[in-house]
């Protein structure tokens, strides 16, 4: 799936925040038990979820910087979190307050490919992220990492994505649809060669290596009938997807198509897509 429209973060973000590993977000949160003020980095920012999912779990006031090349996008997100708590605004800058924290949000519009130093200008005390890793390339999971190492700053990225993804009931053609989905999720996103579901191992090791301690848990969406409205946009981009690759003809789509959505819904299936969170922290810190 490679949708970043507001209509499809919308419908996923339930699933986000439900799917998260309480462990890890725990675990950011211990890193700041003693501070007043938390600075935090939000790469591919999107609408404002991961700040929505974060900031409550958080111990302190907190300054965050929304990243992301899409300048429509970023000043959706002022609007999807102005209508998420009482929210006023100042000169520069987004103020809320959730549970009585303050939390001020400005945005950055910048092409992250091209941009990492310049992520970390002023140090912030965490940079963060929402299933963007598989979408980056290798090298720049290792750009990122330099830059966190050089001026020792934690990193979280939840929800990315690892590769497993099946239903119940299975349909024959799930495992060539799969094998499909993934050779077109290596496929360029604009950062490079996509990780993909190697994204995790990936990560590990190149912040393993920069002395960094890691911890990772799994943060897998369960879907089901409830889901219904998130399970047909996300099965229409599969099979856009893997039209794509040319591996599945025509009439193995259509038919892949009919059994989970013969309706043009998609019913009676429940659908697990595997995503690992992480957390990376320099080991002076830890």
């Amino acid at each position: 799936m490679n949708d970043f429209s507001p209509e499809w973060l919308r419908l996923r973000e339930p699933a986000d925040h439900r799917s998260r590993s309480p462990e890890i977000a725990a675990a950011v949160a211990r890193l700041f038990s003693d501070k007043r003020n938390v600075s935090i980095v939000d790469l591919g920012s999107g609408l404002g979820s991961n700040l929505r999912a974060l900031a409550p779990a958080l111990p302190c006031d907190q300054s965050w910087r929304l990243v992301d090349h899409d300048r429509h996008m970023l000043d959706a997100a002022r609007e999807e979190l102005a209508r998420w708590v009482p929210a006023r605004s100042e000169v520069d800058s987004l103020v809320l307050e959730p549970g009585g924290q303050r939390v001020t949000v400005t945005t950055y519009c910048v092409d992250l490919a091209h941009a990492v130093d310049a992520l970390f200008a002023p140090r912030p005390d965490l940079v963060t992220a929402a299933a963007l890793f598989d979408l980056v390339s290798a090298e720049w999971i290792g750009r990122l990492a330099d830059a966190a190492e050089r001026h020792q700053v934690p990193v979280y990225a939840a929800l990315t994505y690892d590769g497993d993804d099946w239903g119940e009931p299975a349909h024959p053609l799930d495992e060539a649809m799969l094998e499909a989905l993934h050779v077109h999720q290596h496929r360029d996103k604009g950062f490079g060669p996509a990780a993909g579901p190697d994204a995790i191992a990936i990560m590990r090791q190149a912040f393993a290596a920069r002395r960094f301690d890691v911890r990772t848990a799994p943060s897998p969406w369960i879907l089901d009938d409830s889901d219904s409205a998130m399970l047909t946009m996300l099965g229409a981009g599969v099979i856009q997807a893997v039209r794509e690759t040319g591996f599945l003809g025509a009439d193995e789509l259509r038919e892949w198509r009919h059994a989970h959505m013969p309706d043009g819904r998609w019913r009676g299936v429940r659908w697990t897509v595997g995503h690992v969170d992480f957390l990376a922290v320099p080991r002076a810190i830890w």
